[in-house]
């Protein structure tokens, strides 16, 4: 039963991760400004274009689908190739590492850790890549038969939930979930919950602490670390130096009138 099983679910979870083309609705990014901005530690949001991208969009109502751990020079002798700079979890091949070629064509989105140390970077990656090889359970054919509807109808309440694959193996991977656990392992703040305790003092009556309780790993979405506080937004058009008045417009763009640039 087990093998038969994992047939069908390996065959599911091809279909669901077949590429589906025009579903993107951002601007890509050409991969050599995108690999000149990115630094070890940062997390690339992909807006997907398979059918359970269609899906994790609607349930997480956000662009981003999928994510990875950009490693730069920190994999260097420990990956399957020298040109494999990423880390992600994969539906149909588990958690492995891929170069900036998976990610050509897509709208993605850089988030990056503030303030980590040379180690704490190395601590997050060496985390990923310690799991390269770990694998969705696929034998869980009700988890992955969820996404073959591009819009579940499922309570808003218990749409992150849904999110989670697998019946509870220990060596399930989903994207979101492999790199929250990376950042966890160095205490920095992804998406947690915040409870506020009094703290009041002589001098401050009404003062209270923030009190963060970590959020549980399989909980976590790729929108996550897009609104999340303590990620910083990059974007490498700007990171280049943009200057809007160095651009070229198509011939059918009405001219700009001296009158209309105020003084």
């Amino acid at each position: 039963m087990n093998i038969m099983t994992g047939m069908i679910g390996r065959r599911l979870a091809r279909f669901l991760t077949e590429p589906r083309p025009g579903l993107g609705l951002g601007v890509p990014t050409p991969r050599e400004r995108l690999l000149a901005t990115l630094q070890p530690g940062d997390v690339l949001l992909v807006e997907g274009n398979n059918r359970i991208a269609t899906a994790i969009k609607y349930l997480t109502q956000s662009t981003w689908s999928h994510s990875a751990l950009y490693l730069g020079t920190h994999g260097a002798g420990r990956l399957a190739a020298g040109d494999h700079c990423f880390i992600e979890a994969d539906l149909v091949h588990g958690v492995r590492s891929v170069g900036i070629e998976e990610f050509e064509g897509c709208h993605t989105r850089i988030c990056r850790p503030v303030g980590l140390t040379e180690a704490e970077r190395r601590a997050v990656t060496g985390f990923a890549i310690e799991r390269i090889g770990y694998q969705y359970d696929l034998r869980n054919l009700i988890d992955l038969a969820r996404y073959l509807m591009p819009m579940p109808p499922v309570p808003t309440r218990l749409r992150r939930r849904m999110i989670a694959l697998g019946s509870g193996d220990p060596t399930r991977a989903i994207c979101s979930t492999l790199i929250a656990q990376a950042f966890q392992e160095i205490r920095y703040p992804v998406l947690p919950l915040v409870e506020y305790q009094p703290a009041a003092t002589e001098d401050c009556p009404d003062c209270v602490d923030e009190v963060l309780r970590i959020r549980h790993h399989s909980l976590y979405a790729p929108r996550d670390f897009d609104v999340s506080p303590y990620f910083r937004i990059v974007k490498p058009t700007i990171e280049g130096g943009f200057d809007f008045r160095t651009l070229t417009w198509h011939a059918s763009t009405p001219p700009l009138q001296d009158a209309q640039i105020a003084e």
